[in-house]
């Protein structure tokens, strides 16, 4: 991956935390996690985890109900020329390295 994707993955990254706090309600944390881009830079995939994860499913559906309002808050913040279009899903890899890592302090 190049540097400017690199960038662009940080860019999106620190603001998609910051627009999900600004806009997020206060009954649940939203930890951005990772960002996935496409080979052209296109698409982008925002990953977040919850807590608590009974809110996951809420979570998830906010995050795309705002998808084109954080389209708009990237176009404000930053300096990016072309930006991709954006999708946010859960990331069920950290939950998965959580749930390992209980697992091994239960041993």
């Amino acid at each position: 991956m190049s540097n400017r994707d690199e960038r662009l993955k940080e860019i999106l990254r620190d603001l998609a935390a910051r627009f999900l706090l600004l806009n997020g309600n206060n009954s649940s944390l939203l930890t951005v996690t990772d960002v996935s881009l496409t080979r052209n830079a296109k698409y982008a995939t925002i990953f977040f985890t919850v807590f608590p994860v009974e809110f996951e499913k809420t979570a998830l559906e906010f995050a795309k109900r705002k998808r084109s309002e954080f389209k708009e808050f990237i176009k404000e913040n930053s300096k990016l020329g072309r930006i991709p279009q954006m999708d946010f899903e859960i990331d069920s890899g950290e939950k998965n390295r959580q749930k390992i890592d209980n697992l091994l302090n239960q041993g």
